[in-house]
């Protein structure tokens, strides 16, 4: 008989795209104990998507509210979810483990479903420009973009409907076609042709992009010619914008070794998903396909989550664990929050209200959240609201919201320089560095939440090495993320910059909603979010985790 059986998963899944999802619901309506991990975004690819218009029996949606209706589905089915880096596995034996940066976790199946990256061309410049001017997420840096004129990279379906939703902010959209002919549904092209602010240049290819703190030219070539043509941004512009859609690589490299792959790095299944080992399973776009739609994902997930229900039952039924279900608690709230009223507010829905319910049942320490106003600022206002309302639903949560120059110690120790502002304050009275200059909504609410958590709760785990490489640093630094609340990416990097904060007090960390500070945005020529800038020098673009942000850390103070 097995010990410690309470330790491990029945299924592990490693990705929170349509595939990741798909099972996560199948998984959970079978009874499984299963865990989704996600590094990034809920939702993959598709949550990138600003429309939906293909997805059976759904006339109409956008990527985020699907996916966000099939994470919300999967829980209720008692399927856990956490946000952490995976950075090895070990899928050989019988009890697979995953090592994160949350911890390790243990499983008795696995279902890959990782998805795939968007590729870069390679062209000149690419590198240099990316987040001055080149972009590969419309949906998150579309918006930046406004009244300029844009090219997209790419012939296929995603550049396609990207350009369209281009159009929403651009003032003219370019495609830039490799091949004589668009590759994807006669009913898409036929939008894009017949579209008025698009054009579309065929036998195209880019060959160098350039400018000087932001992007103002790229070349162009005929590839049936060899004639080259360029394009430079007007004096009145002063810039525009390449979003790049040529495709995706499969995000496998972390199985290289352990599971059979095809020469572009696709894994291997049959027709039920499974691998060449025992207990593993891979679902959607990381596997060889000839459609990568979100509805193959989907069905790519719900199989290999039947298959591996099989192989865990064979597996319990084998080795004498008896089934207890104990951990399928969907649906269910903790005594305490029949405590709480349950009216839908202004800005908490219900199911929202009581995920955040749960979060903070778990706080054992009071902290403050000081939010500083200008009765002549409605966002000050609109944010001392916000504060208000989120405190009441702890009772170790406490506002104290203060007019500028009202409450000067406060103030001086959160290093006031804009409205609207809240900065979180430990048990102690103390600025913790972590502050937030904007209203933090959308997808930036999970990062305040998580903030509270950190400072007040037990926290999510950090491995003791990257912690003591927090608590070594003795410089002073800043850090300040400048993101967009449409933004599926920057959440991560808010959290992690502000979990390196919490543990280290020389080291602040604030978000910064780059759409209420446009001089922010022009003093750093901020084309893309998420933009972290540290000590107000360096600045990268793109997602981050702690330990590459750390590393950046540790390069910029031994510079």
């Amino acid at each position: 008989m097995e010990k410690n059986t309470q330790d491990i998963y029945d299924l592990l899944i490693l990705g929170a795209g349509s595939a990741g999802l798909s099972a996560g619901i199948y998984a959970g309506r079978a009874k499984l104990h299963t865990l989704i991990i996600e590094k990034e975004q809920v939702g993959g690819q598709a949550a990138t998507t600003a429309e939906i218009a293909n997805y059976p029996g759904v006339e109409h949606t956008s990527g985020p509210e699907l996916m966000e209706k099939m994470l919300k589905q999967s829980r209720s089915f008692g399927t856990e979810f956490t946000r952490a880096e995976v950075k090895k596995v070990d899928l050989a034996p019988e009890v697979k483990e995953v090592h994160t940066s949350q911890g390790i976790f243990k499983g008795r199946a696995v279902i890959l479903a990782t998805g795939a990256n968007p590729k870069k061309l390679g062209f000149k410049g690419e590198e240099e420009f990316k987040g001055r001017g080149i972009a590969y997420c419309a949906t998150c840096d579309g918006h930046f973009f406004q009244d300029l004129e844009v090219f997209v990279i790419g012939g296929g379906y995603a550049a396609a409907e990207e350009s369209l939703f281009l159009t929403r902010f651009a003032r003219k959209v370019t495609m830039i076609v490799r091949k004589g002919e668009l590759a994807c549904a006669q009913s898409i092209v036929d939008k894009v042709m017949e579209h008025p602010q698009i054009e579309v240049k065929f036998h195209t290819e880019v060959v160098e992009a350039y400018g000087d703190t932001l992007l103002k030219g790229v070349i162009f070539k005929n590839n049936e010619t060899g004639e080259t043509f360029t394009y430079e941004a007007s004096q009145e512009d002063g810039t525009f914008g390449i979003f790049v859609f040529i495709g995706y690589q499969p995000a496998t490299e972390l199985f290289k070794g352990q599971v059979e792959m095809d020469q572009s790095g696709h894994i291997v299944t049959n027709d039920a998903m499974e691998t060449n080992v025992s207990g593993v399973y891979a679902a959607g776009d990381l596997r060889p396909k000839i459609l990568r739609q979100i509805v193959t994902a989907i069905a790519d997930g719900a199989i290999a989550a039947t298959q591996a229900e099989k192989y865990i039952a064979e597996q319990k039924e084998r080795l004498g664990i008896k089934e207890e279900n104990s951990h399928v608690t969907p649906n269910k709230m903790q005594a305490n929050y029949a405590q709480i009223e349950q009216e839908t507010s202004s800005l908490l829905t219900p199911e929202l209200r009581e995920q955040v319910l749960g979060v903070f049942s778990k706080l054992e320490r009071h902290i403050s959240l000081v939010v500083l106003t200008d009765p002549s600022y409605d966002k000050s206002l609109e944010l001392a609201n916000f504060a208000k309302e989120i405190g009441g639903l702890s009772e170790y949560i406490e506002v104290r919201c203060f007019n500028v120059d009202e409450n000067k110690v406060d103030q001086e120790q959160m290093h006031y320089d804009k409205l609207p502002v809240m900065a979180l304050f430990d048990e102690k009275g103390s600025y913790t560095g972590v502050k937030f200059c904007g209203i933090p909504g959308g997808h930036e609410f999970n990062s305040f939440i998580l903030a509270i958590y950190n400072l007040a709760g037990p926290g999510q785990a950090i491995e003791e090495a990257t912690k003591a490489r927090i608590q070594a640093i003795q410089t002073p630094v800043t850090m300040q993320v400048a993101i967009s609340l449409s933004c599926h990416f920057c959440p991560e990097v808010v959290v992690a910059a502000q979990r390196i904060a919490l543990l280290n007090p020389f080291i602040e960390a604030e978000m910064i909603d780059i759409s209420l500070f446009k001089e922010f945005k022009k003093k750093y020529n901020i084309m893309s979010v998420p933009a972290l800038i540290i000590n107000e020098s360096k600045i990268v673009f793109g997602p981050q985790t702690i330990e590459s942000i750390l590393t950046m850390i540790e390069q910029t103070i031994n510079a």
